[in-house]
């Protein structure tokens, strides 16, 4: 019996692929050329990043916007509130994990266009285990270290922004020492984890828009060429 050539190629155009399935597989297969923001609580991270993510090719994702669209009806939802529900630290893998879905969700959204796009990260990776995770998922190309070496400025800083948010348990001093010290004992080691090469050192004490612009002419190797009037 011969088959019928018509049918054969009908078939074959059902299961072909659509044009933007294809691109989101390959935009999931992929690691993304990515930007780190790395700093202390306090340090401005969150600022600069969502300054740079308003700039065309860039996209920004905080750790903490991740966190607080979390959902829960999901596995890894599921899995990330039975442990922060009952104030245990949530694994690296699970935390990696969401950031992963808040992703390709992104990708899906066509908010975040991997292969034309640098992803902008602030607040992740957060200590060495989530970087190595991460190593095959992303491609750093410069991470920025917010330095603010004054204890006092952060200090300063946190507390403005938690009473600013009506967060009062968050402005306890206590509180604020404590998560400095989870940052020099956890965070820190990521700075040595890269190569230094691909970090740029930024005084986070200057005002905002002089570390953006130290951020930009770094991204742009240095050159930085004033809009003509």
């Amino acid at each position: 019996m011969r088959r019928d050539p018509s049918i054969s190629l009908e078939m074959t155009r059902l299961v072909e692929p659509a044009p933007f399935e294809e691109y989101k597989r390959s935009s999931l297969m992929m690691r993304y050329n990515t930007f780190i923001l790395f700093g202390a609580p306090g340090s401005g991270k969150g600022t600069q990043g969502k300054t740079l993510g308003t700039i065309p090719r860039l996209y920004h994702c905080a750790c903490g916007d991740v966190f607080r669209s979390i959902d829960t009806r999901t596995k890894v939802g599921k899995a990330f509130l039975e442990y922060s529900s009952k104030g245990r630290l949530v694994p690296d893998d699970i935390t990696v994990e969401l950031w992963r879905e808040a992703i390709n969700a992104a990708v899906e959204a066509h908010k975040f266009k991997p292969d034309i796009d640098t992803l902008v990260l602030d607040g992740i990776p957060r200590n060495l285990g989530q970087a190595k995770i991460m190593d095959d998922m992303i491609d750093v190309k410069k991470l920025f270290h917010l330095a603010c070496p004054d204890r006092e400025t952060l200090f300063y800083r946190l507390k403005k922004r938690a009473l600013k948010e009506n967060r009062l348990d968050d402005a306890n001093e206590q509180v604020i020492q404590r998560r400095l010290d989870i940052y020099e004992k956890e965070s820190r080691p990521v700075l040595s984890y890269y190569s230094q090469e691909l970090v740029t050192v930024v005084d986070a004490t200057q005002p905002p828009a002089k570390v953006l612009l130290e951020i930009l002419q770094s991204v742009n190797d240095g050159v930085y060429e004033p809009a003509a009037v």
